[in-house]
Protein backbone atom coordinates (compact mmCIF):
# COMPACT_ATOMS: atom_id res chain seq x y z
CA UNK A 1 0.00 0.00 0.00
CA UNK A 2 2.84 2.41 0.87
CA UNK A 3 4.49 1.87 -2.54
CA UNK A 4 1.22 2.53 -4.39
CA UNK A 5 0.66 5.68 -2.29
CA UNK A 6 4.20 6.85 -3.15
CA UNK A 7 3.78 6.23 -6.88
CA UNK A 8 0.40 7.95 -7.14
CA UNK A 9 1.40 10.98 -5.04
CA UNK A 10 4.77 11.39 -6.80
CA UNK A 11 3.11 11.19 -10.23
CA UNK A 12 0.51 13.80 -9.30
CA UNK A 13 3.13 16.17 -7.86
CA UNK A 14 5.37 15.80 -10.93
CA UNK A 15 2.50 16.67 -13.26
CA UNK A 16 1.31 19.61 -11.13
CA UNK A 17 4.81 21.00 -10.58
CA UNK A 18 6.18 20.61 -14.11
CA UNK A 19 6.15 24.37 -14.82
CA UNK A 20 7.79 25.31 -11.48
CA UNK A 21 10.42 22.58 -12.05
CA UNK A 22 11.35 24.12 -15.40
CA UNK A 23 11.45 27.66 -13.92
CA UNK A 24 13.65 26.53 -11.01
CA UNK A 25 15.99 24.70 -13.38
CA UNK A 26 16.34 27.83 -15.51
CA UNK A 27 16.96 30.02 -12.45
CA UNK A 28 19.67 27.67 -11.16
CA UNK A 29 21.32 27.63 -14.58
CA UNK A 30 21.13 31.40 -15.07
CA UNK A 31 22.38 32.40 -11.59
CA UNK A 32 25.41 30.16 -11.17
CA UNK A 33 28.03 28.17 -13.01
CA UNK A 34 27.58 24.41 -13.09
CA UNK A 35 24.89 21.83 -13.55
CA UNK A 36 21.25 22.34 -12.60
CA UNK A 37 21.15 19.19 -10.49
CA UNK A 38 23.55 18.10 -7.80
CA UNK A 39 23.72 14.32 -7.47
CA UNK A 40 24.91 12.99 -4.14
CA UNK A 41 25.69 9.47 -3.05
CA UNK A 42 23.24 8.53 -0.31
CA UNK A 43 22.68 5.47 1.83
CA UNK A 44 19.43 3.67 1.14
CA UNK A 45 17.64 0.58 2.37
CA UNK A 46 20.08 -2.15 3.41
CA UNK A 47 22.87 0.44 3.41
CA UNK A 48 22.92 0.34 -0.40
CA UNK A 49 24.33 3.48 -2.03
CA UNK A 50 22.10 5.29 -4.51
CA UNK A 51 22.33 8.61 -6.33
CA UNK A 52 19.98 11.34 -5.12
CA UNK A 53 19.38 14.56 -7.09
CA UNK A 54 18.65 18.00 -5.71
CA UNK A 55 18.50 21.34 -7.42
CA UNK A 56 22.01 22.69 -6.91
CA UNK A 57 22.06 25.28 -4.11
CA UNK A 58 25.81 25.34 -3.44
CA UNK A 59 28.65 26.73 -5.53
CA UNK A 60 30.84 24.29 -7.43
CA UNK A 61 33.66 23.16 -5.13
CA UNK A 62 31.70 23.31 -1.85
CA UNK A 63 32.72 20.54 0.59
CA UNK A 64 30.67 17.32 0.41
CA UNK A 65 29.52 17.29 4.02
CA UNK A 66 26.26 17.88 5.85
CA UNK A 67 25.46 21.60 5.80
CA UNK A 68 25.49 21.90 9.59
CA UNK A 69 29.17 20.85 9.54
CA UNK A 70 30.20 23.82 7.40
CA UNK A 71 31.61 26.75 9.36
CA UNK A 72 29.80 29.35 7.27
CA UNK A 73 27.43 27.62 4.83
CA UNK A 74 26.17 30.96 3.46
CA UNK A 75 29.47 31.57 1.69
CA UNK A 76 28.92 28.45 -0.45
CA UNK A 77 25.31 29.17 -1.45
CA UNK A 78 24.33 30.13 -4.98
CA UNK A 79 22.32 33.36 -5.43
CA UNK A 80 19.03 31.42 -5.19
CA UNK A 81 20.35 28.60 -2.99
CA UNK A 82 19.07 30.02 0.27
CA UNK A 83 15.55 30.45 -1.13
CA UNK A 84 15.50 26.94 -2.61
CA UNK A 85 16.61 25.41 0.69
CA UNK A 86 14.26 27.44 2.90
CA UNK A 87 11.33 26.60 0.64
CA UNK A 88 12.51 22.97 0.25
CA UNK A 89 12.11 23.34 -3.52
CA UNK A 90 15.64 21.96 -3.92
CA UNK A 91 14.19 18.58 -2.89
CA UNK A 92 11.70 18.27 -5.79
CA UNK A 93 14.03 16.23 -8.06
CA UNK A 94 13.93 13.47 -5.42
CA UNK A 95 10.49 12.60 -6.76
CA UNK A 96 12.54 10.67 -9.33
CA UNK A 97 13.97 8.51 -6.53
CA UNK A 98 10.46 7.89 -5.21
CA UNK A 99 9.28 6.74 -8.64
CA UNK A 100 12.37 4.48 -8.94
CA UNK A 101 11.79 3.02 -5.47
CA UNK A 102 15.07 4.24 -3.93
CA UNK A 103 13.04 6.48 -1.63
CA UNK A 104 9.57 6.84 -0.18
CA UNK A 105 7.73 10.01 0.79
CA UNK A 106 8.18 9.12 4.46
CA UNK A 107 11.11 7.36 6.11
CA UNK A 108 14.45 8.31 7.62
CA UNK A 109 16.24 10.94 5.53
CA UNK A 110 18.98 9.21 3.52
CA UNK A 111 22.40 9.71 5.06
CA UNK A 112 25.30 11.05 3.04
CA UNK A 113 27.70 8.24 2.15
CA UNK A 114 30.31 9.74 4.52
CA UNK A 115 28.09 10.11 7.62
CA UNK A 116 29.52 6.93 9.15
CA UNK A 117 28.37 7.70 12.69
CA UNK A 118 24.73 8.07 11.55
CA UNK A 119 24.94 4.99 9.29
CA UNK A 120 26.45 2.82 12.04
CA UNK A 121 23.90 3.91 14.64
CA UNK A 122 20.98 3.30 12.26
CA UNK A 123 22.38 -0.13 11.38
CA UNK A 124 22.70 -1.13 15.05
CA UNK A 125 19.05 -0.14 15.60
CA UNK A 126 17.70 -1.81 12.45
CA UNK A 127 16.65 1.47 10.84
CA UNK A 128 18.87 0.70 7.83
CA UNK A 129 16.21 -1.77 6.63
CA UNK A 130 13.71 1.06 5.99
CA UNK A 131 13.39 2.81 2.65
CA UNK A 132 14.63 6.37 3.21
CA UNK A 133 12.18 9.23 2.82
CA UNK A 134 11.78 12.68 1.39
CA UNK A 135 10.62 13.55 4.90
CA UNK A 136 10.36 11.67 8.16
CA UNK A 137 9.49 11.66 11.83
CA UNK A 138 12.86 13.20 12.70
CA UNK A 139 12.36 16.01 10.17
CA UNK A 140 9.13 17.18 11.77
CA UNK A 141 10.65 16.89 15.22
CA UNK A 142 13.75 19.02 14.69
CA UNK A 143 15.03 18.55 11.16
CA UNK A 144 18.66 19.75 10.77
CA UNK A 145 18.92 20.84 14.40
CA UNK A 146 18.83 17.34 15.95
CA UNK A 147 21.92 15.58 17.26
CA UNK A 148 22.46 12.18 15.62
CA UNK A 149 21.39 10.05 18.63
CA UNK A 150 18.08 11.96 18.82
CA UNK A 151 17.57 11.63 15.07
CA UNK A 152 18.12 7.86 15.24
CA UNK A 153 15.82 7.52 18.27
CA UNK A 154 13.06 9.22 16.26
CA UNK A 155 13.82 6.97 13.26
CA UNK A 156 13.41 3.93 15.55
CA UNK A 157 10.15 5.35 16.90
CA UNK A 158 8.89 5.72 13.33
CA UNK A 159 10.06 2.21 12.43
CA UNK A 160 7.98 0.69 15.23
CA UNK A 161 4.87 2.80 14.61
CA UNK A 162 4.80 3.19 10.84
CA UNK A 163 1.42 3.18 9.12
CA UNK A 164 -0.27 4.95 6.25
CA UNK A 165 -2.04 7.29 8.68
CA UNK A 166 1.26 8.21 10.36
CA UNK A 167 2.80 8.84 6.93
CA UNK A 168 -0.07 11.16 5.99
CA UNK A 169 0.31 12.99 9.31
CA UNK A 170 4.07 13.39 8.72
CA UNK A 171 3.50 14.71 5.18
CA UNK A 172 0.95 17.22 6.50
CA UNK A 173 3.24 18.35 9.35
CA UNK A 174 6.16 18.60 6.92
CA UNK A 175 4.12 20.93 4.71
CA UNK A 176 3.41 23.11 7.75
CA UNK A 177 7.12 23.19 8.68
CA UNK A 178 8.09 24.14 5.14
CA UNK A 179 5.54 26.97 5.06
CA UNK A 180 6.77 28.21 8.46
CA UNK A 181 10.44 27.49 7.54
CA UNK A 182 10.97 25.73 10.88
CA UNK A 183 14.29 24.00 11.47
CA UNK A 184 15.75 24.71 8.04
CA UNK A 185 19.50 25.09 7.76
CA UNK A 186 20.66 27.83 5.43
Amino acid sequence: MKRIFDLVLASVIIVVSMAPLVVIALLVRLTSIGTVLYWSDRVGSGNRIFRMPKFRTMQIGAPTVATHLLGNPDRYLTPIGSFLRKSSLDELPQLWNIIKGDMSFVGPRPALFNQTDLIEMRTRCGVHRLVPGLTGWAQINGRDELPIPDKVALDVEYMHGQSLMLDIKIIFLTALKVVRRDGVSH
